[in-house]
C-alpha cells in the first residue's frame, strides 16, 4: 500500500507513504470539488528521470515535512531530509466523533528522534489539521512545511502582517543556460508590493502572473501581531481561495517559492508552471546554517528546535470557493470559526484552539 486516504464529511486527504508527501487533497464546497495542492507533472508519467534525483523530487506532491529544510549538512540525508524522501508507516487510522484521525511514523530517525505525522479531519471543516511530533533525539533540527499549489491563470496573494521579505545571497537558477529569475539577490523590503527586481525597479509579491517565467525564492518574517500567521491565495482560473495557517511562535518564517517555467533541465523542463510553494518554517537555508549563526538569528528569529524532551508544531491547509477576485485583508480565528474580512466577508467552521495561539513554543 503506497498511498493511504482518510476522509471526513466534505474532505479527503491521501498520503504517499513512500515519501510522506500529500498525494491529493479534495474539499467539497458549494457543489464543487476543490483541489488546492499541486502534484508535479512527472510523478504519474511514464518517463525516465535523472538518476541522481532525491526521492522527494521524484514524488514531488502536495505538502511534506522538511527536517532539515534544504541542505542536510549535519546528518547525512537527501535534500529536505528523510521525512521528505523516505517511507512512513500507518500507526493508527480511524473515525473519531465528528471526523477522522491518523498517525504516521517515519521509519528513519532524524538526529536520533522518532517523527510522527498526525492528520486530523473534521466533518464539514474545509481544512487539514496536521501536527508533527519529534520524540527524543539530540542536537537541533530545522523544520518547514512545503505546501505547493498551482495556477492556470495566476492569482493574488495576501498575508498576515510581516516585518519584511528578503532574498538569499544567490538565486535558485543563476545560470541563464539552465533557468531564470526575476527578483534581486540579495535584497530586502518591508513593502511586499514593491520588492527589488533583478533588472531594476520593483515587483509586486502579491501578484502571481503567469507570463513571468521564473524560479524565485524569498523569506517573509512574521511581525508580532498576536494572531495566527496566514497566507491566502486567490486562484483566478480555479475560482478558489487557498489558505495556509500556522502559529508564528512555532513557525516564524514563511518562504515563498515561485516556480513558473523557470528551469529548463529535467525533470522540470520548462513544464513546472504556475506553482507556488508556501513554506512555513523554523529554519534558515540548510541544517548547519540553521544551527549556527545566521541572518535570521541576528533579527531575533528562531531557526531550529532543540531536540531531546519532545517537540511538536502544528499547521493547517484548506480551501474555499472564491467569493470575490481578491484574497481577504484579514483572517481571525475564534469560537470555532475562521473569519475572513475583505471585499466579501465570510466565515467557516474552524478548530480555533488547534494552533495554540498565545502558548509558548518549544525552544
Amino acid at each position: 500500500m503506497d498511498t493511504v486516504t482518510i476522509k471526513a464529511k466534505g474532505i479527503s486527504v491521501s498520503l504517499d507513504l513512500t515519501v510522506g508527501h500529500i498525494a491529493d487533497m479534495s474539499i467539497e464546497s458549494g457543489g464543487r470539488q476543490l483541489r488546492p495542492l499541486h502534484r508535479a507533472p512527472w510523478v504519474d508519467a511514464s518517463e525516465t528521470l535523472p538518476q541522481d534525483l532525491p526521492q522527494g523530487t521524484v514524488r514531488l506532491s502536495g505538502d511534506f515535512l522538511c527536517a532539515p529544510f534544504s541542505r542536510s549538512d549535519v546528518e547525512e540525508a537527501p535534500l529536505h531530509g528523510w521525512p521528505a524522501n523516505s517511507a512512513w508507516d500507518v500507526v493508527e487510522s480511524g473515525a473519531t466523533d465528528g471526523g477522522w484521525r491518523a498517525v504516521f511514523r517515519l521509519r528513519h530517525k532524524v538526529m536520533g528522534a522518532s517523527v510522527d505525522k498526525i492528520f486530523t479531519l473534521r466533518d464539514d471543516h474545509p481544512f487539514l489539521y496536521q501536527e508533527h511530533v519529534f520524540s527524543g533525539g539530540h542536537g537541533g533540527i530545522s523544520v518547514a512545511h512545503h505546501p505547493m499549489t498551482a495556477m492556470k491563470g495566476g492569482g493574488r496573494l495576501a498575508f498576515s502582517p510581516k516585518r519584511f521579505a528578503a532574498t538569499p545571497a544567490d538565486p535558485l537558477e543563476p545560470d541563464p543556460g539552465r533557468g531564470r529569475f526575476m527578483l534581486a539577490y540579495p535584497s530586502r523590503s518591508s513593502d511586499l508590493a514593491h520588492f527589488p527586481a533583478a533588472g531594476g525597479g520593483t515587483l509586486d509579491l502579491t501578484d502571481y502572473r503567469m507570463e513571468d517565467r521564473r524560479e524565485d525564492f524569498l523569506t517573509l518574517v512574521e511581525a508580532d501581531h498576536g494572531g495566527p500567521g496566514w497566507t491566502a491565495l486567490a486562484r483566478q482560473a480555479e475560482d478558489d481561495l487557498v489558505l495556509v495557517l500556522k502559529n508564528p511562535a512555532e513557525l516564524p518564517v514563511t518562504m515563498l517559492w515561485f516556480s513558473n517555467g523557470g528551469r529548463d533541465y529535467a525533470p522540470w523542463s520548462g513544464r513546472h508552471l504556475g506553482v507556488l510553494g508556501i513554506e512555513d518554517g523554523r529554519t534558515a537555508i540548510g541544517h548547519a546554517a540553521s544551527l549556527g549563526d545566521n541572518w535570521l538569528k541576528r533579527e531575533g528569529v528562531a531557526t531550529a528546535f532543540a531536540l531531546g524532551e519532545g517537540v511538536s508544531f502544528r499547521h493547517v491547509i484548506g480551501a474555499l470557493p472564491l467569493s470575490s477576485g481578491e484574497p481577504p485583508r484579514e483572517i481571525t480565528t475564534a469560537d470555532g470559526r475562521l473569519r475572513l474580512a475583505g471585499s466579501a466577508a465570510s466565515e467557516v467552521p474552524f478548530d480555533s484552539d488547534f494552533l495554540r495561539i498565545g502558548q509558548p513554543a518549544a525552544a
